[in-house]
C-alpha cells in the first residue's frame, strides 16, 4: 500500500470557479484583436491551457500567420488586468473546498500546480483567507511550458522536495482538464479528475473521476485509488 504524503492541486475550476471567467475574459480581449470565441470551441480547444497557449493558438486559429511574442504579453497583460478586477468583485471558491483542503493538511502536504499568472493565484487565496493552506506554488511564470507538459507539477514536486523528501508516487493529483491530467500522469503522479468545468467522460484518463470536492473526504479518494 503505497503512502500519500502530499496532495497537488490544480486552481482554476478544482478550488476555484474561475474558468467561466477566464473564458469571459479571453473573449473579451480576443475580440478587441477583431477575432471571435465561441464557448464550445474553447472548451474543446484551450481550457487547461496557459494565458500565453490559450491566445497564441487562438490567433493562429483565426488565420493570423504570425503572432509575435509581444503581441501574446500585451494580451495576457491586459486579461490579467481584467481578472484582477473581476475576482475583487465576485470571489467564486468552489463548494466544499476550503473544508476539503482543510482536512487534507492534517495529513499530508499541499502545493499547487496551475498555469494561471501567480498574480490571480495569490489574490484569490489571500481573498478567501486560504493562503496559509499551502506549502508552495507553482504558477505560469515559474516554467517554460504549460500543460500538458509535465513541467509545472515537476516543479511543484522539486520545490516540496527540497523541503523534505518526496516521490512522485507519494503524490496525489486534482485536475479538472485532459491536459492537466496528462501533465500529472506525465509526472509520475496518480490524477484525480474533479469534473467541475467539464463533463466526467472528459476526464477517463484519469486515475479516478469525481464530481466535485464537496462533501469528499481524502480517505474516501485514497480507498477508491486503492493507495
Amino acid at each position: 500500500m503505497a503512502t500519500i504524503r502530499a496532495v497537488i492541486f490544480d486552481f482554476d475550476g478544482v478550488l476555484f470557479d474561475t474558468e467561466p471567467l477566464h473564458f469571459e475574459m479571453f473573449r473579451q480581449v480576443l475580440r478587441m484583436e477583431g477575432v471571435s470565441l465561441a464557448p464550445d470551441r474553447y472548451q474543446a480547444r484551450y481550457v487547461g491551457l496557459t494565458d500565453q497557449a490559450c491566445f497564441r493558438a487562438a490567433l493562429t486559429d483565426s488565420g493570423w500567420s504570425a503572432v509575435s511574442a509581444e503581441t501574446v504579453d500585451r494580451l495576457v497583460a491586459c486579461k490579467t488586468d481584467l481578472m484582477q478586477a473581476a475576482l475583487r468583485k465576485r470571489l467564486p471558491v468552489l463548494p466544499g473546498v476550503r473544508e476539503f483542503v482543510g482536512a487534507v493538511r492534517e495529513t499530508c502536504r499541499t502545493a499547487i500546480a496551475s498555469g494561471a499568472v501567480r498574480q490571480e493565484i495569490v489574490l484569490c487565496l489571500e481573498l478567501a483567507g486560504m493562503t496559509s493552506m499551502f506549502e508552495h506554488i507553482s504558477a505560469a511564470q515559474d516554467v517554460r511550458h504549460g500543460k500538458p507538459d509535465p513541467a509545472l507539477y515537476l516543479h511543484a514536486l522539486d520545490a516540496l522536495n527540497r523541503r523534505l523528501s518526496l516521490r512522485a508516487h507519494e503524490c496525489v493529483a486534482f485536475e479538472d482538464t485532459p491536459h492537466g491530467i496528462e501533465a500529472a500522469r506525465k509526472a509520475g503522479i496518480r490524477c484525480v479528475g474533479v469534473a467541475t468545468t467539464l463533463p466526467e467522460s472528459r476526464l477517463e484518463q484519469a486515475d479516478l473521476v469525481v464530481p466535485s470536492l464537496d462533501t469528499l473526504s481524502l480517505s474516501q479518494v485514497l480507498a477508491q485509488l486503492s493507495l
